[in-house]
């Protein structure tokens, strides 16, 4: 396996973790409901250990980047999907504009090995 696809896979799973861990956060009605706080608690703790393994060899502030901006993007969508929350068009465009910088990071620049 090559040392990108890991790097970029544990990203990927930070990045699932933390879209979990925000998802549950609606549900624990401020930390009173024990299971959601539960699963918010273990999604980000799973998140953030993710999270170390690319940024031993990538720029923290661009593992950040991918992994706030996708983050936003994907639970933009889950709110969305699952809790029927409406993206009016100027929410899509700054979705998009945010997905379109990950996008300009990872091809672009050259703090990132490739």
């Amino acid at each position: 396996m090559s040392r990108n696809f890991l790097i970029y896979g544990a990203l990927a799973v930070a990045i699932i973790f933390e879209v979990l861990g925000t998802s549950f956060l609606k549900q624990t009605q401020q930390f009173t409901k024990i299971l959601p706080t539960f699963l918010t608690a273990i999604s980000y703790l799973a998140a953030c250990y993710f999270l170390t393994i690319p940024i031993k060899t990538m720029p923290i502030g661009i593992a950040y980047a991918i992994w706030s901006g996708l983050g936003i993007v994907l639970i933009s969508f889950v709110g969305l999907i699952f809790y029927k929350q409406n993206l009016d068009a100027a929410a899509l465009i700054g979705l998009g504009l945010i997905l379109a910088g990950v996008i300009v990071v990872n091809v672009f620049s050259k703090s990132i090995e490739h």
